[in-house]
């Protein structure tokens, strides 16, 4: 598996193949609501196995911290360590940018992935695209 930092428009646009496989098909969050007004603000992050994406996110920097968003894994690559290295890559990333301090919201069914990861809940449940969320943080 190859976990990297899109850079070109080709990786963007297989990033965005696995957002919307995850996230506008099967969780069926709207279209406008997935491809946001803050992709070309973001740093994307693509990973493949034998030369296929299978997972993808992003990164910002908001208010000093690092931001975490739209983690997703292909439903045939979950259980397969993906997540994990995605995420390994996107504080690896941080760290090399300065920052100490990320954060995200995270599908409540995905809490315990984060939790392992060294992430702790920090908000009180809430809806993002009618799906519930939490808060998490993480100091690295």
């Amino acid at each position: 598996m190859n976990v990297k930092i899109v850079e070109n428009e080709k990786e963007l646009q297989d990033a965005f193949s696995v957002r919307r496989t995850v996230f506008i098909d099967e969780q069926n969050v709207p279209e406008e609501e997935e491809i946001d007004e803050l992709e070309n603000e973001a740093t994307h992050f693509a990973a493949y196995l034998e030369g296929r994406p299978i997972a993808a996110g992003r990164f910002r920097i908001v208010d000093g911290y690092g931001k975490v968003e739209r983690i997703c894994v292909l439903k045939e690559a979950r259980k397969t360590g993906s997540g994990k290295a995605l995420m390994e890559e996107i504080e690896a990333y941080a760290l090399a940018k300065g920052l100490h301090k990320l954060k995200l919201n995270a599908q409540t069914h995905a809490i315990p992935f984060y939790d392992r990861l060294g992430y702790e809940v920090v908000s009180e449940e809430f809806l993002d695209a009618g799906i519930p969320h939490k808060t998490m943080i993480k100091n690295i």
